[in-house]
C-alpha cells in the first residue's frame, strides 16, 4: 500500500473485551500506519488521498444501527464514496454463511450486511472471500 497508509477503524470501544481486540489490533500495526478512528461517518473519509484499509463494515454497520440511523441511506452514501474512492480496501465479515439467528435484531443485522456487502462489492474492482486465512477471489 505504500509508506503512507491509513488505517480506518469503525469500533467503538463500549467494554473490556473490545479493549482488549483493539490494542491487539494495534500491536499488529507498525508505526508506518496512521490510525483514524470514526464509528460513524466513514464516506466522506474515503475520499483522502493516501491509501487506506478500512476495518470493518459490519463493525460500521452495527454503530448505524445503534445510532438508530437510516441504514438504507446510510448505505447509499457508502456505496457512492466506495465507488469514487481510490486505493481503498474494505473488510467486512461474511455472517450470512450460519445459521438465522432468534431474534429479530440479529436478523436485521444479517440481512443488512449481505446486503451491504453485495452494494459495495457491485462497485469494488476486486472482490475476495478470505477462510481459513486463504483468499479466494470472487471478482
Amino acid at each position: 500500500m505504500g509508506p503512507e497508509r491509513l488505517y480506518l477503524a469503525t469500533s467503538q470501544v463500549l467494554d473490556d473485551e473490545m479493549a482488549d481486540r483493539v490494542r491487539r489490533h494495534q500491536s499488529d500495526r507498525d508505526a508506518s500506519w496512521t490510525t483514524l478512528e470514526e464509528p460513524l461517518d466513514i464516506a466522506p473519509l474515503l475520499s483522502r488521498p493516501e491509501p487506506m484499509l478500512v476495518d470493518c463494515l459490519t463493525l460500521w454497520l452495527t454503530n448505524v444501527l445503534l445510532a438508530e440511523r437510516d441504514v438504507v441511506e446510510e448505505r447509499a452514501r457508502l456505496v457512492a464514496a466506495v465507488s469514487e474512492a481510490r486505493d481503498v480496501v474494505l473488510v467486512t465479515n461474511e455472517v450470512g454463511l450460519g445459521i438465522v439467528p432468534a431474534n429479530a435484531l440479529a436478523r436485521r443485522f444479517r440481512d443488512e450486511a449481505g446486503w451491504l456487502a453485495q452494494a459495495v462489492a457491485k462497485v469494488c474492482d476486486e472482490v475476495y472471500l478470505t477462510a481459513a486465512g486463504l483468499p479466494l477471489r470472487l471478482k
